[in-house]
């Protein structure tokens, strides 16, 4: 090799170390300036004499653009609305971490999901206050197959409606037992009473057909219903989704369609059949009394409330 050559080959490779020599993306100003300039000064100082000199500098040329483009260019050059990796504790956010530049360009785009989350939300929920979701769905009843649509309820009954995680369990058991006891009390208040679980109709069955001492339920008063598709437990917001069971979720529906209460325990927490007959009782009261309300753990016979900032002072005169 000719000692041009050879100079024409250090100061190529002079260039490359100053490309590849950044830890972190420097300013563009300072790219640039690092070898750009010096890129177009090779080019132009190439002084070919002969056609071997000029094939051996553009090969040199060649090579030292070919080793930039295959390294990835710093950051400064990528497009600014280019996301930033995000670290694995954001991986619940609905839209990518933006960088400071981008997040003004970006900003519009990037608020869409919240905005339509928030809409969505305040249209679902809370359930209280709102038409119940209606289902239609099979279920078990007197050891045999039936249909339940809730909408058929509307206009005539109150419905209880409780979720309880799965059929063969523990806490359930005695949840449905206790309601079924006290059917015929619910029955006197124009009210039926559903559970729900994802189990199938042959689970509920077996369930059924089994001995109370046994862990079992007997025959039950009330429609056991099957989800198994999950449906009506995420329709009522209950469902466990990485578990795919429902929570012990209550919901007391009026004869409108109408959710007017509803408790939601955790797994190992069973609930009281006498808080729902109360509170049952308390939701009639004031429906066929709308100027009067239930203070705290009212019950039938006792002294209602006047919302009113004179005439509720009578209630609080006499406790």
């Amino acid at each position: 090799m000719r000692e041009s050559d050879e100079a024409n080959l250090r100061f190529a490779q002079n260039v490359w170390r100053r490309v590849t020599q950044y830890k972190t993306p420097p300013k563009p100003s300072t790219y640039l300036s690092s070898y750009i300039p010096e890129l177009s000064f090779l080019r132009l100082s190439v002084q070919c004499q002969s056609e071997r000199q000029r094939d051996m500098a553009c090969s040199a040329t060649s090579t030292t653009a070919a080793l930039i483009s295959s390294n990835p260019r710093p950051r400064a050059f990528s497009p600014i609305s280019q996301s930033l990796p995000l670290p694995n504790s954001f991986t619940g956010l609905r839209a990518p971490l933006l960088s400071r530049v981008a997040r003004s360009v970006s900003l519009s785009r990037a608020s869409h999901p919240r905005t339509s989350f928030v809409v969505r939300a305040s249209s679902e929920f809370p359930l209280v206050g709102n038409t119940a979701p209606d289902f239609e769905a099979e279920a078990v009843f007197d050891q045999e197959f039936i249909k339940v649509k809730l909408s058929e309820y509307i206009g005539k009954k109150y419905v209880i409606l409780f979720f309880y995680p799965l059929d063969f369990t523990f806490v359930c058991p005695t949840e449905i037992t206790a309601f079924s006891d006290r059917h015929e009390e619910f029955e006197k208040l124009n009210t039926e009473i559903l559970g729900v679980s994802i189990d199938s109709v042959f689970s509920h069955l077996a369930w059924v057909q089994t001995d109370r001492k046994s862990g079992g339920l007997g025959d039950l008063k009330y429609p056991l219903i099957s989800d198994v598709t999950k449906s009506i437990s995420k329709s009522y917001g209950v469902l466990i989704p990485d578990q795919g069971i429902a929570l012990r979720g209550l919901f007391i529906i009026d004869k409108e369609g109408v959710i007017q209460h509803s408790t939601i325990n955790n797994l190992a927490i069973g609930r009281s059949v006498d808080e729902t007959m109360r509170t049952l009782q308390a939701l009639q009261y004031v429906q066929e009394n709308p100027d009067e309300v239930c203070p705290a753990g009212w019950k039938p016979g006792e002294k209602s409330m006047k919302p009113d900032p004179k005439l509720s002072k009578d209630y609080f005169a006499a406790i």
